[in-house]
């Protein structure tokens, strides 16, 4: 990770290496805390722009509502927060920004309601998640061997720290056994979602995203959706069972981190021709196009912070 200049907590920016919690901190005993990911681009005009800002910050604070922490920021403060961020840490090239809500040092014990609760949001230039590689190649996938925590166990629908460990577990196990990433089914059987994105996959011309029934609802997933449409594609929401992934005609996967990246193999089976399919490409040429402000149906999505 390349460092910044800048990490904005609770107000103000605090330089990076001094940008520390205390050990008896709540969230990092107890796992309650609101994360999101957002990402800046530099646009076609020379500018840097975050790309649906006010969408991000708002998932944040639903989050940060489901799990019982109450943000001491609105969200348009939230909103400057970030972009005055990137203006102070100078990331006029594009950068990945990371706002966190977490309950901070005071009580300990489960019951959370006395600990304070604090914001802070990092900033710093981070390439192609899955690799540039893989962006035009596509990705080796591997199914994990456990489910996504299912809905009946945890506030699966906030983008919570503690639903991360699941995440965290099926990536190691992918990347040990060889993969890039890994692709988690919930209790039914059925595709929740990958480590940290949204599945995809083409059959007989049709784009099909399984529902966010038992997933975090994706702002990527819903923008390709769009441009999806806008392309004239057809696209269903449905269940997914793990033998329609290995016949498919081509898949992908979407997230901030991710943007569009290719599948070219699950489980040992080569997906479609083994690489970058012709739709997986136009979507993906439709996205980037769209966060670097050349689409202008979308420019209403960017945040210009120059």
């Amino acid at each position: 990770m390349e460092k910044a200049k800048y990490i904005w907590m609770d107000g103000e920016l605090t330089p990076w290496d001094e940008a520390k919690v205390h050990l008896l901190t709540h969230t990092l005993h107890y796992g309650n805390g609101a994360i999101e990911g957002t990402k800046a681009y530099k646009t076609e005009d020379g500018r840097c722009a975050i790309f649906k800002l006010n969408e991000h910050t708002q998932r944040l604070l639903n989050s940060s509502k489901m799990t019982l922490l109450n943000v001491p920021f609105t969200l348009e403060e939230l909103n400057r927060a970030q972009v005055e961020l990137l203006q102070k840490n100078e990331l006029f090239e594009g950068a990945y920004i990371r706002p966190l809500v977490y309950l901070g040092y005071g009580v300990m014990g489960l019951y959370h309601k006395d600990a304070p609760v604090h914001v802070g949001i990092a900033s710093w230039k981070w390439g192609a998640y899955l690799g540039e590689e893989g962006l035009k190649r596509g990705i080796r996938l591997k199914i994990a061997s456990m489910s996504r925590t299912p809905n009946t166990s945890g506030m699966g629908k906030a983008k919570a720290v503690a639903n991360y460990l699941n995440s965290q577990m099926a990536k190691y196990e992918a990347v040990e056994a060889g993969y890039d990433e890994a692709l988690l089914l919930d209790d039914q059987g059925y595709v929740a979602e990958a480590s940290g994105a949204c599945f995809f996959m083409v059959r007989n011309g049709q784009l099909i995203s399984p529902p966010n029934d038992n997933s975090l609802e994706s702002i990527t997933q819903a923008t390709v959706i769009d441009l999806a449409k806008d392309l004239g594609l057809e696209v269903v929401r449905r269940r997914i069972t793990r033998e329609e992934i290995y016949i498919a005609d081509e898949a992908f996967l979407t997230g901030t981190a991710a943007e569009v990246t290719p599948i070219r193999e699950v489980d040992a089976r080569i997906i479609g021709k083994g690489g970058r399919g012709e739709i997986t490409q136009r979507l993906q040429e439709a996205y980037f196009d769209t966060v670097s402000g050349k689409n202008e149906k979308y420019i209403k999505h960017l945040t210009y912070i120059n």
